[in-house]
């Protein structure tokens, strides 16, 4: 839904659980940058760290992992898969890979399991950013 908000301005209330690459130019700091986006849900199939996520990690340039601020379990992945990044492709080289954590659906505050302060701290820990949204 992120991806698709980001794309189009527009938001989406049902979306599949499908694997999507996007592309996208768009103007930043007055330079044309075209985005290439691959969009993978999480789900239990994926998770274990095969070669196809080796492959998703070693295609990208930078990471943002999303998780809802309403499920405890999609947060508690995001060490794992961070560690895995960092080690398949800080292995390689001595550059660091930007890496953005991102904790989605802020308006169900009421239905919140994660804090804010879990995110901004698990990214500190991780040497990532973070931001919440909605």
């Amino acid at each position: 839904a992120l991806t698709v908000r980001f794309l189009t301005r527009r938001f989406i209330g049902e979306y599949g659980d499908m694997e999507f690459i996007y592309s996208h130019n768009l103007t930043v700091d007055g330079r044309e940058i075209l985005f290439h986006i691959w969009d993978v849900p999480n789900s239990q199939e994926q998770a274990e760290e095969g070669s196809s996520e080796e492959k998703r990690i070693q295609w990208a340039d930078s990471f943002v992992l999303v998780y809802s601020i309403c499920d405890r379990a999609s947060f508690n992945i995001l060490p794992l898969k961070i560690q895995f990044i960092k080690a398949t492709k800080e292995g390689q080289s001595q550059e660091k890979v930007p890496i953005v954590i991102v904790g989605n659906k802020r308006d169900l505050h009421h239905q919140r399991v994660v804090s804010s302060e879990e995110g901004r701290l698990l990214a500190l820990s991780l040497d990532c950013g973070f931001y919440e949204v909605s």
